[in-house]
C-alpha cells in the first residue's frame, strides 16, 4: 500500500512538472499579429467588427495557433487552407488557427461533458464523446459553409455570365467587363461577386487570364465554374470571340441550373419520407401510449 501511494505521488509530481514545463514553453513563445491583408484579412476584420464570441476568443485562437504551427504538416496545412478558401475564407482563419479553434472547442466540450457527468453519472465516456464532438464541430461548420457557398455560386453564376457577355458585346474587354459587373453589383458579399473581384485583382497584379481563372476554379470547384474557365481559356487560345463564347456558356449554365432544380424538386418527395415516418411514429406513441398505461393501471 505504501509503495502504491509513493508511485501515485510520483506520477502526480511528474505530471505537474511536465505540465509546468509545457506551460512555460508555451508562454515564452512569441505571438504574432492577425493577417490584415488580402481577402482573408478582410474577412478577419469583418468577423472582428461583428464582435460576438469569435471577437472575444480571437486573441486566444491566434496565440494557440502559433504554438500549433510546428505540429501542422505542409499537406495538412494545404488541405485545411483549401477548405477555408472554399468556405469564403471562413472568419479569416489560417490552417493552424482552425486547428486551435478545434482544440479550444474540444476543451470546452470536455469540461461540459464532465459537468454533465457529475449530474447524470453516465461515466467518463460522456465527457470523451462531448469533447470529440467539440473538436469536430468547427470543421463541420467549415464544411457546411463551403457547401452553401458552392450552391450559391452554382445558382448565381449564369446571371453574372450574362452580364459579362452583355458588357463585352457593348465593346468592353474582359477586365473592363469584370469591373463593370463587380462595381455595379448591389451585393458585394455575394460569393460570385467576391470571386470575380479576386479574378479582377489577379489580372491587375499582372497574372494572366488563364492563371486568374484557374485560381477561381480552385476556390470554387463546381462543374459550372470549371466549364466556364475551360471555355474562356480555350477561346483565348484559339482566338474565338469571347463574347459569343460567354453567351453560349450562359445559356448552357441556365439549362443546367434548370435541370438541377428539377432534380432537387423530384427528390424532395423521397427525402420527406423519413421525417414523415418519424412524425407518424411520434403521433402513434402519443395516441397509443396513454391507452396502454390506462390498461395497465386497470390490470387488463
Amino acid at each position: 500500500m505504501n509503495q502504491l501511494a509513493v508511485l501515485r505521488a510520483g506520477l502526480v509530481a511528474t505530471s505537474f512538472v511536465v505540465l509546468f514545463g509545457v506551460g512555460v514553453l508555451a508562454a515564452s513563445a512569441p505571438t504574432r499579429a492577425a493577417r490584415r491583408t488580402g481577402m482573408r484579412g478582410m474577412k478577419r476584420q469583418q468577423a472582428l467588427a461583428r464582435g460576438g464570441l469569435f471577437g472575444a476568443i480571437e486573441p486566444l485562437v491566434r496565440w494557440l495557433g502559433l504554438r500549433l504551427t510546428r505540429f501542422v504538416s505542409p499537406q495538412l496545412q494545404a488541405s485545411i487552407d483549401r477548405q477555408v478558401a472554399m468556405a469564403g475564407d471562413f472568419l479569416g482563419l489560417c490552417a493552424e488557427e482552425m486547428l486551435a479553434l478545434s482544440v479550444l472547442c474540444g476543451v470546452v466540450g470536455a469540461a461540459a461533458g464532465a459537468a454533465a457527468n457529475a449530474i447524470v453519472h453516465l461515466g467518463p465516456m460522456l465527457a470523451v464523446a462531448v469533447a470529440a464532438f467539440g473538436m469536430v464541430s468547427p470543421f463541420m461548420t467549415l464544411s457546411s459553409a463551403a457547401a452553401d457557398r458552392m450552391k450559391a455560386v452554382t445558382r448565381r453564376l449564369p446571371a453574372a455570365i450574362d452580364l459579362l457577355a452583355l458588357c463585352m458585346g457593348a465593346g468592353l474587354d474582359f477586365p473592363g467587363a469584370l469591373r463593370q459587373v463587380v462595381e455595379r453589383s448591389g451585393t458585394p458579399d455575394d460569393p460570385v461577386i467576391e470571386e470575380l473581384s479576386l479574378v479582377l485583382v489577379g489580372l491587375s497584379l499582372g497574372r494572366t487570364r488563364q492563371q486568374a481563372l484557374e485560381d477561381f476554379a480552385l476556390r470554387a470547384p463546381v462543374p459550372m465554374v470549371r466549364e466556364l474557365v475551360a471555355s474562356v481559356v480555350q477561346a483565348e487560345l484559339r482566338g474565338n470571340p469571347l463574347a459569343d463564347v460567354l453567351q453560349i456558356q450562359a445559356e448552357v449554365s441556365r439549362q443546367k441550373r434548370t435541370v438541377l432544380g428539377e432534380e432537387a424538386a423530384s427528390s424532395a418527395a423521397v427525402k420527406m419520407i423519413g421525417p414523415l415516418v418519424l412524425l407518424f411514429l411520434a403521433i402513434l406513441v402519443l395516441i397509443v401510449g396513454p391507452m396502454v398505461l390506462a390498461l395497465k393501471a386497470q390490470g387488463i
